[in-house]
């Protein structure tokens, strides 16, 4: 069964802080799929995804929930930039390529997933090819007749990773490129694949460790094991069905009524996004998939133009409207300490590699929020990526000097230690209040 809406918003809880209204609207709008699959065939062909358009600055967590509501249903998702299809020379520069991306994505999401099922079958098969590699080596190094003696032993030691490291050299395929077609269609194409995999395949010879071995020989008797038919089938409906696209940037293709210029390049843009966004067809090289049903999700910071400013076509395909409010001294303390991946988690991750057990007190996660606010009213507003600059700075000298040579060391963050290396940010802001 799908996740309720409240479940949905306590999982992307977790991750990202605030913006109760973007969790609601993307949780409604998650829950409103899984509803209509339930429903019959006659009905579930008349209703549409309700798009969404959220309204914010940068770095306040949009992408972020459209990317962890696709990660929480493992649906076909991808970014793009409304801004790409605007480049010099173009008006509308291949908005299908859009859909032709999210199949893609679909395809790996589908081909691992079916991998995972073969994986035990493909596992003991590739442990076959390595202990024969293995047992060919030992044959060359030892007399006849040792063969039947060594089989079990090395079987037990390789099971047990104690061959890991070893070099042996193994036949893999080579991988054959695709050719990509005239046009700017976006279409490419594998001969072989064309041909029926007729073609025999080339190996070459390579000098890898077990380890690497037993991978590739995985991934291979895996792939071999994989019905690609059902793979790029599977992957059609999903991308088709249960796909999101996210469209960022979106206001700065927005036109603010002037029919010349640069204005007439965004309108040309939106109005070949357009048919996307209502439902068309798209010939992918897996085949055809309708755009009907793709849950589009559109952002942008709108500071100079409006929402309004989009074609009125256009907006009448996004029917749902969320502003996101700039982060808050208080968001800025949550962020740092309360999600899974918090910043203040990864780096104290990152410098365990090298012995140092880094801990922040509150005091000093205080400042810093107080100090990326400061920064943010007197900079350009970046949202949360303000964070990592600060970080950074922060530890710069702890960062530079761990080296992973001594025993494991416990370093405190504390609010002086804050202000102090965090002085020439400080003084900067001090400075910027006396300028007008």
């Amino acid at each position: 069964m799908s996740m309720t809406p409240k479940q949905i918003v306590t999982e992307l809880d977790r991750y990202i802080i605030g913006q109760n209204e973007a969790k609601r609207a993307v949780a409604i709008a998650l829950r409103n799929r899984y509803r209509r699959s339930q429903l019959p065939e006659e009905v579930r062909r008349e209703i549409t995804p309700k798009n969404i358009i959220m309204k914010g600055p940068t770095g306040v967590g949009k992408t972020e929930i459209a990317r962890r509501l696709a990660k929480l249903v493992n649906a076909p998702f991808i970014k793009v930039e409304a801004t790409k299809f605007t480049e010099v020379g173009y008006v509308g520069r291949d908005v299908e390529s859009m859909i032709r991306d999210l199949v893609e994505t679909s395809v790996h999401l589908v081909k691992e997933e079916m991998m995972k099922e073969v994986e035990t079958i493909a596992r003991a098969e590739a442990e076959k090819r390595v202990l024969e590699v293995l047992l060919a080596e030992e044959k060359r190094k030892n007399a006849d007749g040792a063969r039947a003696v060594m089989r079990e032993t090395l079987l037990q030691s390789l099971r047990a990773g104690k061959e890991d490291e070893r070099m042996i050299e193994v036949e893999v395929p080579e991988t054959s490129k695709p050719i990509e077609m005239p046009g700017g269609m976006g279409l490419e194409i594998n001969l072989n694949e064309m041909l029926g995999g007729l073609m025999p395949k080339k190996h070459k010879k390579r000098n890898v460790t077990v380890k690497e071995a037993m991978q590739i020989f995985v991934l291979e008797e895996s792939e071999r094991r994989l019905d690609m038919d059902a793979v790029h089938s599977e992957a059609l409906r999903r991308a088709e069905q249960e796909g999101i696209i996210f469209i960022d940037e979106i206001d700065k293709i927005a036109s603010k009524g002037n029919t010349s210029g640069v204005d007439v390049s965004r309108e040309g843009v939106q109005r070949d996004i357009l048919p996307i966004v209502e439902g068309s067809t798209v010939q992918t090289k897996y085949g055809s998939i309708k755009t009907d049903f793709i849950l589009f999700i559109a952002s942008g910071a709108f500071m100079i133009s409006k929402v309004e400013d989009l074609i009125p076509e256009l907006q009448g395909r996004f029917p749902i409207r969320v502003e996101l409010g700039s982060l808050t001294f208080d968001d800025f303390v949550k962020i740092l300490t309360l999600p899974e991946n918090a910043i203040t988690k990864q780096y104290a991750e990152l410098l365990k590699v090298d012995h140092v057990n880094l801990t922040f007190t509150q005091d000093a996660i205080e400042e810093m929020a107080r100090i990326t606010v400061a920064e943010n009213e007197t900079m350009e507003d970046i949202g949360a990526r303000r964070l990592h600059t600060v970080i950074e700075s922060l530890l710069d000298d702890i960062s530079f000097n761990a080296s992973g040579e001594y025993d494991m060391i416990d370093v405190t963050v504390d609010k002086n230690y804050v202000v102090k290396h965090l002085s020439k940010e400080v003084k900067g802001l001090n400075l910027k209040r006396y300028i007008i």
